[in-house]
C-alpha cells in the first residue's frame, strides 16, 4: 500500500509541476505578445540618439490633430550617433499641406493611407514569424495623428518582418519612389 501511495504521491507532484510549468509558458506568450503590442517592438521609447520628436505643448499637437487628418513627425537615425533627420507629414484630404517637409510628400500621404491603420494600430500576432535578414541600422520614429488615432511608432530593419514595414512606408522616411528610405 505505501507503494501505492508513494505513487500517486509522485503523480500528483508531477500533475502539479506541469500545471505551474504551463502556467508559466502562457505567462510568457502573454508577455511576449504585449511587447509587441506594435510590430517591431517597443512603440513607447525614443531610438537611441534621438532628440524627442516634437517640443510642441500637448495642447498645440491636439489641436493641429483635430485639424488636420494626418499629422505625423518622423524622427529619422541613419545610425547609431547620427544626427537625427525631422520630416513633418501633414493633410486634411488627399494632397499634403504646405508644412509637409517630405521629399515627395505625396508618396509619403500614399503609402500613409494604404498601408496606416494597418502598421500603426496592428494587432501582435505571436504566431507571426520572421526572417533573422539584418536591412541596415536606421530607425524612424514616428509620432503625431492618423485619422483621430493616436501614433507612436517605432521602424527599423532588424529583421524581415522590420523590413517590410520600413518599404511599406519608406517614402514616409524620405525615400523617393519605393527606395529604402535613406535620404
Amino acid at each position: 500500500m505505501k507503494v501505492i501511495h508513494s505513487l500517486r504521491e509522485a503523480a500528483h507532484a508531477a500533475r502539479s509541476r506541469l500545471t505551474v510549468t504551463a502556467a508559466l509558458f502562457s505567462l510568457a506568450a502573454l508577455l511576449a505578445a504585449c511587447s509587441q503590442a506594435s510590430p517591431g517592438g517597443d512603440s513607447t521609447s525614443t531610438p537611441p540618439g534621438s532628440a524627442p520628436a516634437s517640443s510642441a505643448p500637448a495642447s498645440t499637437a491636439a489641436t493641429t490633430s483635430a485639424a488636420a487628418r494626418v499629422d505625423l513627425t518622423i524622427t529619422l537615425t541613419e545610425s547609431p550617433g547620427a544626427t537625427p533627420r525631422v520630416f513633418r507629414l501633414v493633410a486634411d484630404g488627399s494632397t499634403p499641406s504646405p508644412e509637409s517637409n517630405l521629399p515627395d510628400s505625396a508618396a509619403a500621404l500614399a503609402a500613409v493611407e494604404r498601408y496606416g491603420e494597418k502598421i500603426f494600430f496592428a494587432l501582435p500576432d505571436p504566431t507571426q514569424m520572421c526572417t533573422q535578414n539584418y536591412g541596415g541600422p536606421e530607425i524612424a520614429l514616428v509620432t503625431g495623428w492618423f485619422n483621430g488615432q493616436e501614433v507612436n511608432a517605432t521602424f527599423s530593419r532588424t529583421d524581415g518582418c522590420e523590413i517590410s514595414r520600413w518599404q511599406a512606408m519608406a517614402p514616409l522616411f524620405g525615400a523617393l519612389a519605393g527606395g529604402t528610405g535613406a535620404v
